[in-house]
């Protein structure tokens, strides 16, 4: 089973970009998409039929968003976590599935002033205990634009960065409490080194340079670890200033 996801920063943008190509082509299994920014009424569905799409927009209109593509129907939806203060934004959506739960998320930005850092490390300990309700019942897979780099070969200029929303001591701290309570980190089941980024900024030609974070991830109920074969990042595919990542399970 191939599942991708990719913060597209905007489904209708990406689609002018050949979206439906690309998926076409890629056929994964599921495809989890982040920063949608749209309703369903205003999107024309080009991608290929044999996917349905599931969709949690937020409430306000062009922003945030996220959609899973899948070609067999779950066996439930759920859009949020069940927490009013942390739902309004269509930031979750979980797909249940025979033997996994797969949540597909956009974490807040804690933004460039940290206006939001304290709101982002309430969002933290509210989606780890959603995590965790759900794990109770089934492994869990859970990917997305996580909003930070976890550690300094993570990013390209750490030592600039301590102090900037993505890689503050705080939300690396939260990314912690995830591994210390049992998830895995796919990416670096495979790769050690360094230079693998998800995210570059689209200013002085950084995606080009190679200037960039790894901010998108998929974490993995340690349970399911046998069962991971192949984690990736795919940066040659263009149209958002993330690029895909994605995971192979037996």
């Amino acid at each position: 089973m191939k599942i991708l996801s990719w913060n597209v920063n905007g489904l209708r943008a990406v689609q002018k970009k050949g979206f439906a190509s690309w998926l076409k082509k890629a056929r994964p299994d599921i495809l989890c998409v982040q920063e949608s920014r749209a309703l369903p009424e205003q999107v024309e569905p080009d991608w290929p039929k044999t996917y349905e799409a599931h969709w949690n927009p937020a409430e306000k209109k062009g922003y945030a968003g996220v959609m899973t593509f899948t070609k067999t129907p779950p066996i439930k939806i759920t859009r949020g976590i069940g927490k009013a203060a942390h739902d309004h934004e269509g930031r979750v959506l979980t797909t249940e599935h025979d033997d996994f739960f797969l949540v597909n998320v956009y974490v807040p930005n804690a933004q460039r002033s940290l206006a939001r850092l304290p709101y982002r490390q309430e969002w933290d300990c509210a989606f780890l205990a959603y995590l965790k309700k759900l794990e109770r019942r089934k492994p869990v897979i859970v990917c997305g634009d996580l909003n930070v780099s976890h550690k300094e070969i993570d990013l390209t200029n750490f030592k600039a960065n301590k102090k900037n929303a993505g890689f503050t001591s705080e939300e690396r701290a939260g990314f912690d409490t995830f591994v210390v309570a049992g998830f895995v980190d796919t990416f670096r089941e495979f790769e050690t080194g360094g230079g693998h980024y998800t995210w570059w900024s689209n200013r002085l030609n950084a995606r080009a340079r190679n200037i960039g974070w790894r901010i998108d991830y998929f974490l993995i109920s340690k349970s399911l670890r046998p069962r991971l074969k192949k984690a990736f990042i795919l940066p040659d595919v263009m149209g958002s200033d993330h690029c895909p990542v994605g995971v192979e399970l037996i």
